[in-house]
């Protein structure tokens, strides 16, 4: 499964993903009794492994589309004095009301969607949305003025 993912995927980390997830899913349907004859475990492990990493590529397509749409600046070599301030960026955070703090948190350190965070935070979907949507707006204009979160 590893090598499978390191010739489709051409990342270590994706390919330990990818062998990680199709053996919890194998485990699953084992458990469950989904596959009772040994000679099915290999084609469905090998069918896992074709699903998981078209997935994983989609995904970060995906990913790579957004970025390229909503942040083209961010392929440019920024300017020497343009660099990230992570303390600033940790300050605008702190500011932040828990709720959208968490939202953000999840949402992009926890890579989970509105729901998954809806669900987490006893939100609904929509509202998710709403709060990430603001968040995002008060620390683009905390980093950017050099003020705080208001």
């Amino acid at each position: 499964m590893r090598l499978y993912g390191l010739r489709h995927l051409r990342d270590e980390d994706a390919a330990r993903d990818l062998a990680q997830q199709v053996m919890l899913l194998a485990i699953e349907k084992l458990r469950s009794g989904a596959i009772r004859e040994a000679d099915q475990i290999a084609s469905f492990i090998l069918g896992c492994s074709r699903t998981i990493a078209r997935d994983l590529k989609r995904r970060e397509w995906r990913r790579e589309k957004q970025r390229e749409t909503f942040m083209p600046d961010a392929f440019e070599t920024p300017a020497a004095d343009s660099t990230l301030d992570a303390d600033h960026l940790e300050r605008c955070l702190a500011r932040l009301a828990e709720r959208e703090r968490m939202v953000v948190v999840l949402t992009f350190y926890g890579e989970k969607t509105a729901g998954e965070v809806g669900q987490e935070l006893g939100v609904k979907e929509g509202n998710v949305r709403v709060i990430r949507h603001r968040a995002i707006e008060r620390l683009r204009t905390c980093m950017t003025s050099g003020h705080g979160v208001q």
